[in-house]
């Protein structure tokens, strides 16, 4: 268990990263590559949901890698082109200050001259001890990423809102054969896509029903157990895959009051754009995606983020430039048009 210490001086970068999944680890990339001498820190999970994710077959340039693998090579990447990563835990953010301030969980701090959050979203899960456990093989919270492993087999998916129709209707490309699972009896996800599940002659709909237990035979998923919630009976569906779409949850809880947010939490940010509500702080990812969800998507992101972080730090170098030659001279040499954050 780490323990607390007596807070040490700051440790200052012009860029801070935090969070290590691809959206982080791209951004300490190309900051590292525009010589700003990021640091990122990894937070609790270095590499993200990636690292509990088994094969990836549609990042770019790799027919298949395993998800721990591509991360473990962003990290090397980063770390090659000077981004200082580092093992720690981020408890406490101020953006009211400049420079910006962050803590860890051991009391060391942090500050910068701007903020890249790449904190990402987590699947909200059913709570099972069979679910876990088979997590990676038949489990999973991403039709888009692993609906191609299930051709020609049968899935379920759990859920009533748009993502879980959006996911049956994903998999029904797929699969010879989807079930909707839903603890109600009518769907949340709106007319256009239940029209469109209620028309696939693949998607089958069990209503009032929950996911009891997952069962498998050495390790591949075989079936759920169903409670029926009007009934009171229980049966066993076969299934090859389970797909649970019950929601995201987004890691922005340190952000809460300081940065504008939608109501189920995720950062807002300008159209076009990862800046925030906050001059200088950009959010890259699945942190201020709540639609796509995907890694490639969050590199860009990443990227995105870092480039227009560099922008704002140089507009921001020119500006106290002016300032200073103002205050030497009484007067600009020469007229210097600054737009901050341009």
């Amino acid at each position: 268990m780490r323990t607390s210490r007596t807070p040490s001086t700051p440790r200052h970068s012009r860029v801070l990263i935090i969070g290590s999944g691809p959206a982080g680890y791209t951004a300490a990339i190309y900051a590292s590559r525009s010589a700003l001498n990021p640091m990122l820190i990894e937070g609790p999970q270095p590499g993200g949901q990636l690292t509990i994710t088994t094969d990836v077959e549609n990042w770019p340039g790799d027919a298949s890698v395993r998800g721990p693998e591509l991360m473990a090579r962003m990290s090397d990447h980063a770390r090659h082109v000077g981004a200082d990563v580092i093992s720690d835990y981020i408890v406490e953010v101020d953006l009211s200050k400049r420079p910006f301030e962050a803590s860890g969980d051991m009391g060391d701090r942090y500050t910068a001259d701007s903020l890249i959050i790449a904190t990402g979203a987590n699947a909200r899960w059913l709570g099972l001890e069979s679910e876990t456990r088979y997590r990676g093989q038949g489990v999973s919270a991403c039709a888009t990423c692993d609906g191609y492993f299930f051709r020609n087999r049968v899935c379920a998916v759990v859920g009533g809102g748009n993502t879980a129709v959006e996911d049956a209707l994903h998999l029904a490309n797929f699969a010879s054969e989807v079930y909707l699972i839903h603890r109600r009896d009518t769907l949340r996800a709106d007319k256009t896509n239940q029209a469109r599940l209620f028309a696939n002659p693949k998607i089958k709909t069990i209503w009032s029903a929950e996911v009891a237990e997952v069962l498998a035979d050495g390790g591949k998923v075989t079936g759920v157990r169903l409670n029926h919630l009007v009934t009171g009976e229980q049966s066993t569906l076969v299934v090859d895959g389970l797909f649970v779409a019950i929601g995201h949850d987004p890691a922005t809880d340190l952000f809460k009051e300081q940065l504008a947010m939608d109501q189920e939490g995720y950062i807002l940010v300008t159209p076009g754009s990862t800046a925030t509500s906050v001059l200088g702080v950009f959010a890259a990812g699945d942190v201020q995606d709540k639609h796509f969800r995907q890694a490639v998507v969050s590199a860009g992101m990443g990227c995105m983020a870092a480039l227009e972080a560099e922008h704002y730090l140089i507009a921001e170098d020119a500006a106290a430039a002016l300032v200073e030659e103002v205050r030497q001279d009484g007067v600009a040499s020469s007229p210097v048009a600054v737009q901050i954050g341009a």
